[in-house]
């Protein structure tokens, strides 16, 4: 296919077949000459690859160097020269119907999470909207789940607060979360996850639990606002559906609600700042986190060792920084965190900034990660700082696991009923204005 003069043949893997003629629709080039090869060739010997490539397409079953030449050397025909995008109008409303019809209606469209919703009727979309002072027509953002990105208004978020079941207090939440851009769900082999923290005087203003079982499904809030944030990928963002928008090859079952809870500002050891404030907020303002993900870990340290050590050995299991950016979610019960402060750290960056600078490991450790190989060995090689420098040391030579201080996050959570504490691979991604949209 010839594009701003340039004959091109892309090339994508069997398995990705339906995504990528679906995104050359999106496009405008509905008909673009594709092959395809065998999947997977990463992490596969160059031996097989060989074979891939003096092989047939698996798709169109034509002998693939044939067909890549015939893609940049043949004229394209009528069919191949249109281009053009294709209107594709929505309804704002459904004609009249029974429940049960309407149920089946959402699932067959996937308008769900195949859990029962609640029916965004007008009358309920507008009770919704009491929450907030915008507009319904007003624009709130863009997201883009999968490999379109969809515009939507205040309205359109105050519908799937609605099926999720949340109240109009939970608005300036979720519209927060919306306006973030950051969906709750994206395309990548990867079975990702988000984590989702609220903080500030909203947390008690809509009742959401940040004590004793705030990360179990015990509280309306907390359960609601995690699961309209998946909604909200699925139909304000084009995501989640599996071999078309959705590729985590296993998934993820914190998709469901994405570890939704708020901080115990309560619980905090005196000189403990709260996250928000961390991320440059007031304490009188109220704030939404969100981080990004694969899921939480726990570790029960000895009664002789230190809470900080257990920590630092709970930090050596993320991966490496580098191309692939890396995060630690450290969630702490207000026992732990007391225990902390007792143990010399003073503050929230103290405790980062030690397991900073001892989370190492070797060269030859962090080269032989597979993301590590993938993504920064090629940059290495093209010269990018630091990582070509990195190859030229020995390979005894460590190097810190995170970026900096500020991948590791720290958030305290819990009733004080154990000395317990959690952590997860969460990298923050940003903190987002509640009062923005009341």
């Amino acid at each position: 296919m010839e594009r701003m003069g340039i004959p091109t043949a892309p090339v994508e893997g069997e398995i990705f077949n339906s995504l990528v003629k679906m995104h050359a629709g999106l496009i405008g080039m509905p008909h673009h000459r594709i092959s395809f090869l065998p999947h997977p060739t990463s992490r596969v010997p160059a031996s097989i690859c060989r074979d891939y490539i003096n092989g047939s397409d698996p798709i169109s079953g034509l002998a693939f160097i044939d067909e890549v030449v015939d893609a940049l050397t043949k004229p394209l025909n009528e069919q191949e020269q249109y281009s053009g995008l294709h209107e594709r109008p929505v309804p704002r409303l459904l004609g009249p119907d029974t429940d049960e019809n309407l149920q089946q209606f959402f699932l067959e469209k996937i308008y769900t999470d195949y859990l029962p919703i609640v029916l965004p009727t007008e009358e309920r979309v507008a009770e919704m909207l009491k929450g907030t002072s915008h507009k319904p027509d007003e624009l709130v953002g863009e997201l883009r789940a999968g490999y379109e990105a969809l515009r939507f208004n205040v309205e359109k978020v105050a519908a799937n607060a609605v099926m999720a079941g949340a109240r109009p207090e939970y608005m300036p939440v979720i519209l927060a979360m919306a306006a973030s851009g950051v969906p709750a769900i994206f395309s990548s082999t990867q079975s990702f996850a988000r984590m989702i923290t609220v903080h500030g005087p909203i947390c008690d203003e809509i009742g959401m639990n940040s004590g004793c079982g705030a990360m179990s499904p015990f509280n309306q809030a907390n359960a609601v606002i995690g699961r309209v944030a998946t909604l909200m990928a699925l139909n304000l963002g084009a995501g989640g559906v599996p071999n078309l928008s959705y590729w985590g090859s296993q998934g993820n079952a914190l998709d469901y609600n994405h570890v939704t809870f708020a901080e115990n500002e309560e619980g905090l050891p005196l000189g403990w700042k709260p996250f928000h404030v961390q991320k440059g907020f007031k304490p009188e303002e109220s704030a939404v986190s969100i981080f990004h993900g694969y899921g939480i870990w726990h570790w029960k340290n000895t009664f002789e060792e230190s809470k900080h050590k257990a920590i630092l050995q709970m930090a050596q299991w993320v991966l490496p920084s580098g191309g692939y950016k890396s995060g630690l979610g450290l969630l702490l019960d207000p026992i732990v965190a007391h225990d902390l402060l007792r143990e010399g750290f003073l503050t929230k960056e103290s405790l980062s900034q030690y397991v900073y600078e001892n989370s190492l490991l070797t060269l030859e450790e962090y080269w032989k990660y597979h993301l590590v190989e993938g993504l920064t060995l090629p940059a290495a090689q093209k010269g990018v700082e630091p990582y070509a420098s990195w190859l030229k040391q020995p390979k005894e030579e460590k190097v810190h696991r995170y970026l900096n201080p500020d991948e590791i996050s720290v958030l305290v959570v819990g009733g004080r009923t154990n000395d317990f504490w959690q952590a997860g691979d969460w990298r923050h991604i940003g903190s987002f204005s509640v009062d923005d949209w009341r």
